[in-house]
């Protein structure tokens, strides 16, 4: 049996020879047997395959004992939030997110909307999947909930609507299922929605969503100019993840917008935790601080963050892969929270996106991810720390390498799932300094590589 779908987090692979509707079933009565959950929320998204694969998990899920909760045609987060909020055992989301569409997969939570990865439960799912099933005595109900009220009343509560005021934004759900959101909050909000892409469709006629690819935002960034908007936002499929483009139509990088979240979200519960990724870590350092918060390094990854949340009582997580998380939403990632809470800020200040970001990225210039294919990451890693520590102000490994001096910091991590080593560099108010330094290591991994 093929169960190369299984990865570290979720479940991802080929239709139908890695993922099928037979073994989609098996993955269900596997999951009940595993964590003994009698109550499961189900949803997927806009796939073509994902109707018919979430109907065999189902159908696996109530054969082993468990009453499925059917919530359609949803996002991420839309399970995250009904599994939480509903008091559920778990849920499972039959989604790819940004796969091509040929391909589909899970993501599975057990109570209060715990990632379910790796190592609390997921090999031991594909494990139990290879052995034969029997039915449970009593055989689990289905039932269809719906969610999108309550869910749609939960995002409202983390702005202060009198604030709004009118304001034009350009939201590209790229054929996903974030436009089925935007259409129920458009009518509580203030604002006018330029709808790109916005019909989902599983054929994915304007290519896989994915904004994290240049050639996919030349239709967010030509309608925010063509419309004056205030900003454009654009999503993946299952809308776990938000893209922001200011009001000139340029992208912005996930980093700036951890610490604006940060610092917004910070001035309404007046202090608290913060959890951040290692890779560039500054700005939001320096905003957290300013807005009376304390920042928190995690490694990166949704399983980590989300523990660390919990262990620290973190009010808001953010990495600068556009992965944002809160307390409230079950310390789970919204797609939708991010995007309201930054109209409530350009509402509030008066100013414009670029001129919040402009400021971040003068006094913290990145690099932005730069990935590059090496042989051996694990001996370029070790030499790159052998030439860099020695003169550093400090070192750590919390993910990967991070070395940092005065004026300027690096951090160097291998990918978990390709020879791939991602460097991040930053520096503080000098953009020459952090070009020339990129360069620098960039040159320093690539002889490295060939010696």
């Amino acid at each position: 049996m093929d169960l190369s779908c299984f990865k570290a987090y979720d479940l991802r692979g080929r239709v139908p020879d890695q993922l099928n509707p037979p073994l989609a079933e098996k993955i269900g009565r596997a999951y009940v047997e595993i964590t003994g959950a009698k109550k499961v929320i189900v949803g997927y998204d806009i796939r073509l395959s994902s109707p018919e694969i979430a109907e065999a998990l189902s159908s696996g899920l109530m054969a082993a004992g468990a009453d499925v909760y059917d919530i359609g045609l949803c996002g991420t987060e839309q399970v995250y939030f009904a599994t939480s909020h509903y008091g559920m055992d778990g849920g499972i989301m039959v989604t790819a997110s940004h796969n091509p569409k040929d391909h589909n997969g899970m993501k599975m939570v057990g109570p209060e909307s715990r990632p379910i990865s790796s190592d609390n439960g997921l090999n031991d799912i594909r494990d139990r999947v290879r052995e034969p099933f029997f039915d449970a005595p009593e055989q689990g109900r289905y039932e269809t909930l719906e969610v999108m009220a309550a869910y749609t009343d939960h995002l409202l509560g983390y702005i202060d609507a009198s604030s709004l005021k009118p304001m034009t934004i350009v939201c590209n759900a790229g054929n996903g299922g974030a436009g089925l959101v935007i259409d129920e909050l458009e009518q509580h909000l203030p604002f006018e929605f330029i709808k790109v892409h916005h019909q989902p469709d599983g054929h994915f006629p304007n290519g896989v969503p994915n904004p994290i690819l240049p050639e996919n935002r030349t239709a967010t960034a030509d309608a925010v100019i063509e419309h004056g908007a205030a900003m454009g936002i654009a999503w993946d499929g299952d809308y776990d993840r938000c893209f922001f483009f200011d009001e000139t139509g340029r992208f912005i990088e996930g980093y700036y917008i951890v610490g604006l979240l940060a610092d917004q979200f910070l001035r309404k519960t007046g202090g608290g935790k913060v959890i951040h990724d290692p890779r560039l870590t500054w700005n939001t350092q320096d905003l957290v601080e300013a807005a009376g918060g304390e920042a928190i390094e995690s490694k990166t990854g949704h399983a980590f963050i989300k523990q660390r949340m919990r262990d620290e009582d973190a009010v808001y997580g953010g990495e600068m892969s556009a992965h944002h998380y809160f307390r409230d939403f079950a310390y789970c990632d919204s797609g939708m929270i991010p995007w309201l809470l930054i109209a409530e800020r350009l509402c509030q200040s008066g100013q414009t996106l670029s001129s919040l970001i402009d400021a971040r990225i003068k006094a913290y210039p990145a690099s932005g991810e730069i990935n590059r294919t090496i042989s051996d990451p694990a001996k370029v890693l070790a030499a790159m720390e052998a030439l860099y520590s020695p003169g550093a102000k400090n070192v750590s490994y919390v993910d990967g390498l991070s070395v940092e001096f005065d004026n300027w910091r690096f951090n160097l991590r291998m990918s978990n799932t390709e020879p791939v080593v991602r460097l991040n560099v930053e520096a503080r108010a000098d953009k020459a300094l952090m070009e020339k330094k990129t360069e620098e290591l960039l040159a320093e991994m690539e002889r490295l590589n060939r010696a």
